[in-house]
């Protein structure tokens, strides 16, 4: 719909230049002059009434944008997509997946911005062309960038294209990227060293520990080189497979599982059940982050798990405090009966 440009009052003349049109914009919205759905007048319009230049009316349409007061249609122009701004803070949350550790992030963020902010969720499913996509045809519509790598291919220069002060990266880090930008990170190698050096005591009752590595884990490397490093200073014996054998599952080995869906938690579990043995006796069960399952199953299956609520409220504190940080994630042991 076409709409014509219309009279609002003058904005205060201390306020940035394009902070004039995004008043003058609002000013429209809010006395029904414009609504949602219209079209907003052509740059030449607003030159001409305004007397600002095309880049001043571009900083305050990106302004805009990335409130979501206003959306760009290609070719077409821009169309007012909501009547007010309640919040300061507009942020894209990229995700790999949604489960129970990405729940608990997104739910603790959510919460400690409601008041600020509004978090509009994407999924990219390790698949790099939506991850591309996604961030690509969001890159003007949100004053935040929080986002989840765990891509085979190197996101890089996709994650340039977003400038640093907007940039916040979890979970992995993602090392190399342009500016100062925020990233709060799991540090495998570390976390899996440390964790099994406080569990040392417990494992000295079991003869091999058995890292279940999957090749297709983006991570993978990193806990290999704590799993082996751990074994090389101890003098453990131990064996790297890449999913559970039943040809080598054996009474007296300790298992480490970081599966993405803990499918290995499962199969050794049906393993131990076949043979009679018992976790935490017969063989021992280490488990990568916890869930309220990992509680309750088998009496309770021990795990080092980092702690995604701090993370989330970490990168809430990025947001509102507008300073950017490079933060490795606490995390902690769990100790339950299956070791």
């Amino acid at each position: 719909m076409q709409t014509t440009f219309l009279e609002s009052s003058t904005p205060p003349a201390h306020r940035m230049k394009y902070m004039q049109l995004v008043d003058h914009i609002n000013n429209l919205i809010e006395s029904d002059q414009l609504h949602i759905g219209d079209r907003l007048p052509s740059l030449k319009q607003f030159e001409k009434e305004l007397g600002m230049s095309k880049e001043t009316l571009l900083k305050g349409l990106n302004h805009l944008l990335e409130k979501g007061v206003i959306e760009s249609v290609y070719r077409k122009g821009y169309y007012v997509k909501k009547k007010s701004v309640d919040h300061t803070y507009r942020v894209f949350l990229l995700l790999d997946k949604m489960n129970v550790m990405r729940d608990r992030f997104y739910h603790t963020l959510f919460d400690e911005l409601r008041d600020v902010a509004d978090v509009d969720v994407y999924f990219h499913h390790h698949n790099f062309k939506v991850f591309e996509n996604l961030i690509r045809e969001n890159l003007h519509n949100y004053t935040h960038f929080v986002i989840a790598t765990f891509l085979k291919e190197d996101p890089t220069a996709v994650l340039n294209l977003i400038p640093a002060q907007k940039r916040i990266i979890i979970d992995y880090n993602q090392t190399g990227l342009d500016g100062e930008y925020s990233c709060i990170f799991q540090d495998y190698e570390h976390d899996l060293f440390d964790g099994l050096n406080q569990l040392k005591d417990l494992l000295a009752r079991y003869k091999k520990l058995v890292l279940i590595a999957p090749t297709g884990a983006v991570h993978a490397r990193h806990v290999v080189e704590g799993f082996l490093r751990f074994c090389m200073k101890h003098e453990y014996r131990y064996a790297i497979e890449h999913e559970v054998e039943a040809s080598s599952f054996k009474k007296g080995n300790a298992y480490i599982t970081f599966s993405r869906y803990d499918t290995d938690d499962v199969a050794l579990i049906k393993l131990a059940r076949g043979k009679g043995y018992k976790l935490g006796k017969d063989i021992g069960l280490i488990s990568y982050n916890d869930t309220a399952v990992k509680e309750i199953l088998e009496d309770g299956i021990t795990v080092i798990s980092t702690d995604f609520e701090v993370m989330g409220k970490a990168v809430s504190k990025v947001i509102v405090n507008r300073e950017p940080v490079v933060l490795r994630n606490p995390t902690r042991v769990i100790v339950r009966n299956s070791l």
